[in-house]
């Protein structure tokens, strides 16, 4: 016995409607696959810093209202490595210790000066508590392994524009009569391998003092004598740059800029950083 078979009708609107979801997810992807392209080409107006060192570079003071305020010309990239607009706080490796650093207001410093086509961008890669030696070893601190970290972010901002620079501030770890022997050797020798993997030895390393509120006396001590290291090094080599600590307060610990020496602290980062470019 023949069975009549069923014929279902399509309505004519259900195939237009399906047709222009497509064409419209077919648009979408081929402006993702656009815009990856875009992010991937190197941009000679995208400036790009390296932040990295431990906790005053990686950044421990209060963050205000004013530090939320986003700028379109200033970018940082998140945990996944995606270039974002930059916000504070820009470092992630410690979550719960995220706070402000000198970025957002090196970059804010730094942009009054230069051309408005050009676009600022931070890349974090300080943690806090990390010793000289263990960036020079490319050891793992805090679930980083340092230098492999560092090497990896240079690739990653090379594929988005010019490394201009790199801004350290470490040595409260390594402030002790058992480092300060070999201190000077191991920061140079760091320097080079930054330079190394940025395959540029002219890129401008810019330090920064450690703070003079060190307690007790016998820390103070320490602290200047690295201090004094930081300047020996500027003198004694191209390329290498200091910013003066002086005048910037602690948050209460003897040991941490506080929000307005972070701020400070990026405007001499940056003013270092122009008269290093005016000067090439």
């Amino acid at each position: 016995m023949k069975t009549k078979r069923d014929k279902t009708i399509i309505n004519p609107i259900y195939i237009y409607i399906f047709s222009i979801l497509l064409v419209f997810c077919i648009s979408c992807s081929e402006k993702d696959i656009l815009e990856q392209k875009k992010v991937a080409s190197p941009d000679e107006n995208s400036w790009i810093f390296l932040m990295a060192g431990q906790s005053n570079m990686a950044g421990r003071g209060n963050i205000e209202m004013q530090d939320l305020v986003t700028n379109d010309r200033i970018l940082s990239i998140d945990s996944s490595d995606n270039w974002i607009v930059a916000k504070e706080p820009l470092h992630f490796y410690e979550p719960n210790s995220a706070a402000l650093d000198c970025g957002v207001s090196f970059a804010r410093e730094l942009l009054k000066h230069v051309d408005d086509s050009v676009i600022i961008a931070m890349v974090p890669c300080a943690v806090g508590g990390s010793s000289v030696f263990e960036w020079q070893n490319n050891e793992e601190h805090r679930g980083v392994r340092l230098l492999s970290n560092f090497q990896q972010k240079v690739q990653l901002s090379k594929a988005k524009g010019v490394i201009k620079g790199i801004l350290w501030h470490q040595g409260e770890r390594n402030a002790n009569a058992t480092d300060l022997p070999t201190y000077k050797e191991a920061l140079i020798d760091l320097f080079g391998k930054f330079k190394s993997s940025v395959n540029d030895n002219n890129l401008p390393i810019i330090m920064g003092e450690l703070g003079s509120f060190a307690q007790p006396e016998e820390k103070v001590v320490y602290f200047e004598k690295v201090n004094e290291i930081v300047r020996t090094i500027a003198a004694e080599n191209n390329n290498l740059y200091y910013v003066s600590s002086e005048g910037l307060n602690h948050k209460g610990d003897n040991l941490h800029f506080n929000s307005e020496a972070q701020r400070e602290l990026g405007k001499r980062y940056a003013q270092k950083m122009l008269e290093v470019q005016s000067n090439k």
